[in-house]
């Protein structure tokens, strides 16, 4: 019976078969100076890591490379609790300012931005932003369970549905990853919001997936809060493999709630949320 179940299995996903394949080695930490820090993103040049650091409402800036704190952006602009930093194609970052219901933009200049413009309306808590190179903003409201798209600052579209979503990343191919977290699954849509796809179960163990990234060659990372771990999933949608033990702790391959992913080629960052910290991976391939 358990021969078949794993052929069945494999037939279903078959990157099951090559969950080995995968490989991250730990590299190094920031020290323990950011307080709860959300979700990353990388700066064009890959200088320097932006991380919502969410207790000291501010998002920090670390050398990408030593993980030391350089800079803060947003302390003198009343954001509250920040969740998401997006780095959009413009070069200015945005932030979502989850305490004040609002989507706050900086213009940026190395370690220090200025405030030029924020977004609101349409949804609450917001928990996850992307400036898309289609000149739209998407925004994941996780209290108000929905996912709105901005054009030229008005709303022009949403879809309802979603529990508590947090990230929503690009795959590349003009559709969106979601992560629903309050549903436990990450949820692929179209350009007009349609669900195109859906992982969840059995296969994939999600437990409040919160933010992700992609690699060039189409693999997906999650960081999956409630499990302490990171979970890779293949283009073709199959569990591929996991970083971390699955229980709370803190070092090489152990995380405690983590929610930050942004990956450059084979360098990988992640927020190791639970122990304040940022913590760098590399890719073996």
């Amino acid at each position: 019976m358990r021969f078949l179940l794993l052929i069945f299995l494999l037939v279903l996903f078959p990157s099951l078969a090559h969950a080995g394949e995968f490989k991250a080695e730990f590299v190094s930490a920031s020290d323990a100076v950011l307080s709860n820090p959300h979700d990353i993103d990388l700066s064009s040049d890959g200088k320097y890591i932006y991380a919502s650091d969410l207790g000291h409402d501010r998002v920090a800036v670390l050398d990408a490379k030593t993980l030391k704190l350089v800079g803060t952006i947003g302390e003198k602009d009343g954001l509250t609790a920040p969740h998401d930093a997006n780095i959009g194609p413009d070069g200015k970052l945005y932030v979502a300012d989850t305490g004040n219901d609002r989507i706050v933009i900086f213009a940026l200049n190395g370690i220090s931005g200025s405030k030029v413009g924020e977004l609101s309306g349409g949804f609450y808590a917001p928990e996850g932003v992307l400036a898309h190179s289609d000149r739209r903003v998407y925004v994941t409201g996780a209290g108000s369970g929905n996912i709105v798209i901005y054009e030229q600052g008005k709303v022009v579209a949403q879809a309802e549905g979603l529990s508590a979503p947090h990230d929503v990343i690009s795959d590349g191919k003009g559709s969106f990853w979601v992560a629903d977290a309050g549903n436990d699954r990450m949820v692929l849509m179209s350009r007009d919001l349609k669900v195109t796809m859906v992982l969840q179960g059995d296969a994939y163990k999600f437990n409040g997936p919160r933010y992700h990234d992609m690699t060039d060659d189409g693999l997906l990372i999650v960081a999956d809060k409630n499990t302490h771990s990171v979970k890779i999933i293949g283009s073709d949608g199959g569990f591929r493999a996991v970083i971390g033990t699955g229980k709370s702790g803190k070092g090489p391959g152990v995380f405690t709630t983590p929610e930050g992913v942004v990956v450059r080629g084979n360098d990988l960052w992640l927020s190791d949320s639970g122990n304040n910290r940022i913590v760098r991976y590399r890719i073996v391939r």
